[in-house]
């Protein structure tokens, strides 16, 4: 069994974990339906393979029909029909080498009774449920050399997350375009429908409405239930079929929402987390079979509730968190023969400053920024087929309002937040706010150090050269190879040594740090020079530093050294890079800000550089410079020279016969959160063949295959 894209994907993420970060308890997010126990078996496999035996595995889950499917897809991947053996219900292991095992049967049997170290790899499923006391005492007892968590849901029901048993890290997570993509989910129609409810007076508090005074507004809302009635109707062809949940903000919300369905002759009812057991069941058996055709919950993460039959959403209520948002929409994305599409109905009205429309749809399209902003203008024209994104003249003005005033008031946002908070560390004040690095660098307006300043927080001090060295700090938002990381750490420290007394190999890396600030040189008489006025730059040092540590800690691909004659060149193969950094590594001649071209030729080094980008805009490049670049596999990459290079010109018989070195650096756009984005090192390539002239298409063979991530979306960039 070979495992799919969207899959190999995931298996690179957790390697990067572990080999990368030294990480070994990881978790898997993936919704429900989409193959996460094939994951992990193929996880197992290439663990397998690299000890040259099978290790010790306890495999948990809580019931019996999910033990017997995991067993079976562990033997189909490994090809081994007799690999593992059962531990739930009558069955009990014999051999204890490979057990899948229910998590009622080892709380009988004692879970210290197992020895700490008795499984070198445990896989917990639905991990969900590890805050429970019988999760919980085996996730502390046994100490496996690897802990890998499968769930769908990370945030739980009373507020829990279980990203807290892995530092508040996932490792790998199946995107919910990847899913569509992979044909694993069923495609969505999402409408955006204006309700003129007013939300603006209702109290804001830790980044969230009060449930209490949206209930006030919703509640016995006999207009805005005849609006959602009307939307209804107009979007489902036929309502006597339909099988819907509606997510309410109360019981008493659901309860006035099943009453007014009724009423309006559509069979529905209230489940929420008072429901009696059998009267539960009762409904989700009257929802399959359509003699219900709506349920109004409050519960979000109610396992029950999960049901593939489920062809229509209703979101009742403003929902802040972009997670609870996607998991309540993944609860009518499971594929069934009979669904062809899930109809999503959201219900929109005027909402306060604080009310963030970027973070929902950013989650579902993908897009941010001014990407986002023009997608709702143009009603979203790039969507995964079968999928459709509409708001209604009313909801759009809306929506596009708010991301306005989200782009113009963000900054005052952050700073009030930073104030409250008074976290003393970057790191830590994202982690406790949600944002993202990008939202305190913008692009290279904003740094860590003026939101501090402006937030009347303490900061270390700087010079006349602060200003514009804080504008670069963005520049290290992609350092991601633990060579460039810990060096540039130690060049950013008070103990840096003089450029002039580092090796050649150190003044690389140094003058690749160096350019990165100053493209033009900074002014200075050498680089020596520029690092001295540099050391006097404590704030901007210490910033770019916390920069460093931030970007490398989320570095998702396993770098590798060049070897042969470029073994002094201090690029490592999948590791991201500006271009100041790849010509100061190749000890480019010139300034880096005097580079226009794709190519640069090093004839001290013999090496040919192509800078690539794959989605090329008509307002950035010419016609002449539109090429065609894109990768046929993961080891095969199609490139066009410049229009003017002939095959019989010195330079296309240098490219045709191989007789330099030719390396190459791709980015999928030229433009990144950050501002300009940094290229994916490819690695060294080789001819295979080529046609035309002036361009010359040539087809290069990569000595290392590119990472999944890229190829997976290079690809849909080709297209």
């Amino acid at each position: 069994m070979r495992p799919y894209p969207y899959q190999q994907e995931m298996l690179d993420a957790i390697a990067v974990e572990r080999g990368l970060h030294d990480r070994h308890r990881n978790l898997v997010v993936a919704a429900t339906g989409t193959g996460k126990t094939v994951i992990a078996a193929l996880d197992y496999r290439e663990l397998a393979q690299v000890a040259g035996s099978q290790p010790s595995l306890l495999f948990v889950a809580h019931r019996r029909e999910i033990l017997e499917q995991s067993l079976r897809t562990y033997r189909e991947v490994l090809g081994d029909g007799n690999f593992g053996e059962l531990y739930v219900g009558g069955q009990r292991p014999e051999r204890w080498n490979h057990v899948f095992a229910s998590v009622q049967s080892l709380t009988a049997y004692g879970v210290t009774n197992i020895p700490r170290d008795a499984f070198s790899i445990v896989v917990i499923d639905e991990f969900h449920h590890a805050e429970a006391k019988t999760y919980r005492r085996i996730i502390e007892h046994l100490t496996p050399n690897e802990l890998l968590g499968l769930t769908a849901t990370p945030e739980r029901a009373d507020g829990t997350d279980v990203r807290s048993f892995f530092d508040g890290r996932t490792a790998a997570e199946l995107r919910l375009w990847d899913a569509l993509g992979a044909d694993l989910l069923c495609p969505f129609h999402y409408f955006a429908v204006a309700d003129g409810t007013d939300l603006r007076a209702i109290t804001w508090s830790r980044g969230k409405y009060d449930d209490s005074q949206l209930d006030g507004v919703f509640t016995g809302n006999d207009a805005r239930a005849r609006i959602i009635l009307t939307a209804v109707r107009d979007k489902i062809a036929d309502v006597g079929r339909m099988r819907a949940l509606g997510f309410c903000v109360s019981v008493a919300h659901a309860e006035y929402m099943a009453r007014v369905f009724n009423e309006a002759g559509i069979p529905a009812r209230c489940v929420t987390g008072q429901t009696p057991s059998d009267e539960r069941s009762r409904a989700l058996r009257d929802l399959r079979a359509a003699e219900v055709n709506v349920l109004f919950t409050v519960d979000v993460f109610n396992e029950g509730l999960d049901i593939p039959d489920v062809d229509t959403v209703l979101f009742l209520r403003p929902t802040e968190s972009s997670t609870i948002f996607m998991q309540q929409l993944g609860r009518g994305l499971r594929r069934t023969h009979s669904k062809a599409v899930l109809t999503v109905l959201d219900f929109v009205g005027y909402h306060r400053k604080e009310f963030n429309f970027s973070r929902r749809f950013g989650a579902l399209t993908g897009l941010h920024g001014k990407q986002l902003e023009k997608a709702v203008k143009e009603d979203f024209p790039f969507l995964p087929s079968g999928c459709q994104v509409r708001l209604d003249t009313q909801s759009q003005q809306l929506v596009l309002e708010n991301l306005k005033s989200q782009i113009a008031n963000r900054w005052n946002q952050i700073v009030a937040e930073l104030r409250a908070a008074k976290d003393d560390s970057l790191a830590g004040f994202l982690d406790r706010s949600g944002l993202e690095l990008s939202d305190i660098l913008r692009r290279g307006s904003h740094s860590w150090t003026k939101l501090r300043r402006d937030a009347s927080l303490p900061t270390l001090p700087g010079s006349e050269l602060e200003q514009r060295l804080l504008k670069r700090v963005r520049a290290f938002a992609h350092v991601d190879d633990p060579e460039r990381a810990r060096a540039y750490r130690t060049m950013l420290s008070e103990a840096a040594a003089n450029y002039e007394d580092l090796s050649p190999a150190e003044q690389r890396l140094a003058r690749m740090l160096y350019y990165s600030l100053w493209s033009d040189g900074g002014g200075f008489e050498s680089v020596g020079e520029g690092f001295q006025a540099f050391r006097r730059e404590t704030a901007t040092r210490a910033e770019i530093s916390t920069v460093v540590d931030i970007s490398f800690e989320a570095a998702r691909h396993v770098p590798t050294v060049l070897t042969g004659r470029l073994a002094d060149i201090p690029l490592q193969v999948h590791a991201r890079y500006q271009r100041e950094e790849i010509l100061a590594a190749l000890d480019f001649p010139r300034m880096p800000n005097s580079f226009r071209e794709g190519v640069w030729y090093s004839r001290n080094l013999n090496v040919d550089a192509f800078f690539i980008t794959l989605k090329k805009s008509e307002s950035d490049y010419s016609p002449t410079t539109m090429y065609a670049d894109y990768p046929i596999s993961r080891e095969l990459f199609h490139w066009e020279s410049q229009s003017t290079t002939s095959v019989n010109s010195a330079t296309g018989q240098r490219y045709l016969a191989g007789t330099s070195t030719v390396l190459l650096f791709a980015r999928q756009e030229p433009k990144d959160e950050f501002g300009t984005a940094p290229y994916l090192f490819l690695g060294p390539a080789t001819y295979v063949s080529h046609t035309g002239d002036r361009p010359i298409a040539i087809t290069w063979r990569l000595g290392t295959s590119m990472p999944m991530d890229f190829f997976n979306h290079a690809s849909a960039v080709a297209q």
